[in-house]
């Protein structure tokens, strides 16, 4: 397969989501079903149709379960992504690898969760590593209080500030633009609910320098993504999201969201590693890009992967948000459904149907001539990456 074989290859033509909440009252095992079930019908294809499953090894539900319980007749392809939020795009890729190479004709990607009411990720000793290579990587961080996702970006986000000169205030920037973006999206669990950059610099201290602010939301929800071939997209008669580019990276010296002994660790070499290969996958270049789905777990994240992904050149992120280009009437406007800090965090999942309803011009925050959107997944572990576009 060349480098340019999967580009246009497989579609997304359906997207089904349940309501985003701190305590969703269900199992995740049915709310996976009835983001499936609800993305299934926005595709107009039939459950007994699926034959492929692609979700994250973080997902607590079997895919032979999840199938059956669809009505599944025959399951001929799964797969499972490591890495949380790192794993975002890469379901997607899976899927469109299928896709591609005959191995399924129609595949179900799949995030469910009950992260707020059931378990969460954002506490210490929340959800313990069980292998032990990862039990003793993380040996070497806790008795400095490096606990949480909190505290280890914490140390990059110092550095980054310390390198380029950013400011808690443009990380505050960051929340304000999404939560604006939020404020309009019914779906988003803070809908109605935008804050200022004074809400922000009051908001407490996390692991300085993050505020409260500056960390994505803890949620209970799934969302469901449907792939097939772009020739049977195109006979079910909606408007597909074609995937264009889609890759996955890890950089060198990569740890665990503590790649600290890197030569520098205010860049994300595997971002850029993703977003190298989807443009030169896609033939497409960041001036190509009208709307970017950026990864917002923390928002001092999001600055160096604009860089990563070349809309501003390296140390330049700070000036890029502090010119209001990343918000609501910018020249990028990112994460217009409100991302994970304002709509839902259903680890980057919900993004990427957010990046559907741009392409099909159907967002309650629609930008204007939007023909191509780039999707960022986790930053500060292995990552991935999805450019999507009209047909």
């Amino acid at each position: 397969m060349t480098s340019n074989a999967l580009s246009g290859a497989a579609a997304i033509v359906g997207i089904g989501a349940t309501e985003f909440s701190k305590a969703s009252g269900r199992t995740e095992i049915r709310l996976a079903l009835e983001a499936a079930l609800a993305a299934l019908a926005d595709a107009g294809i039939a459950p007994e149709e699926v034959d492929g499953i692609s979700t994250y090894t973080m997902d607590n539900n079997p895919e032979a379960d999840v199938h059956r319980l669809l009505g599944g007749r025959a399951l001929r392809f799964f797969s499972r992504i490591d890495y949380g939020g790192g794993a975002a795009c890469a379901p997607v890729m899976q899927a469109a690898m299928a896709v591609a190479s005959g191995a399924a004709e129609v595949v179900l990607c799949y995030r469910a969760m009950n992260e707020r009411s059931w378990y969460r990720f954002g506490q210490a000793g929340g959800v313990a590593p069980s292998a032990l290579y990862k039990s003793t990587h993380y040996s070497w961080y806790s008795p400095a209080g490096l606990l949480t996702p909190a505290s280890q970006v914490a140390i990059a986000a110092r550095r980054y500030m310390i390198d380029f000169g950013a400011t808690s205030e443009d990380f505050g920037r960051v929340s304000v633009a999404a939560r604006d973006f939020a404020a309009t999206n019914p779906a988003a669990f803070f809908y109605g609910k935008p804050i200022t950059l004074e809400d922000h610099q009051t908001s407490r201290m996390i692991a300085d320098p993050l505020r409260l602010l500056d960390c994505c939301q803890e949620s209970d929800g799934a969302v469901a993504l449907i792939v097939t071939s772009l020739d049977r997209a195109r006979q079910l008669g909606g408007r597909p999201a074609v995937i264009r580019a889609a890759a996955q990276g890890s950089g060198p010296e990569q740890h665990l969201m503590t790649s600290y002994y890197r030569d520098s660790i205010s860049e994300l070499p595997e971002m850029k590693l993703v977003a190298d290969q989807m443009y030169a996958m896609s033939g497409l270049a960041p001036a190509d890009i009208q709307t970017a789905i950026i990864y917002d777990h923390f928002t001092p994240y999001v600055l160096p992967q604009l860089e990563a992904c070349g809309f501003c050149a390296r140390g330049e992120a700070r000036e890029f948000i502090r010119s209001g280009a990343h918000a609501r009437g910018g020249r990028l406007p990112i994460n217009p459904h409100g991302g994970q800090l304002g709509e839902a965090y259903v680890h980057g999942m919900n993004g990427i149907a957010e990046a559907v309803r741009q392409i099909r011009g159907t967002s309650v925050n629609q930008q204007p001539g939007v023909e191509h959107v780039l999707v960022t997944a986790g930053a500060g572990v292995p990552t991935s990456g999805l450019i999507l576009g009209r047909d």
